[in-house]
């Protein structure tokens, strides 16, 4: 393989394994849970 063809799947094998590894969505929160709990100020 040339080297410019090996940067360039070097490059797309990164750029696939962070995007597959990213946020999916907004969390929420299970449910029956209190979640957010407001907790006491000192």
């Amino acid at each position: 393989m040339s080297r410019v063809a090996l940067v360039l799947l070097l490059v797309a094998v990164v750029a696939t394994a962070t995007t597959a590894c990213g946020r999916k969505g907004a969390p929420e929160a299970p449910p029956g849970s209190d979640f957010p709990k407001t907790y006491p100020a000192w």
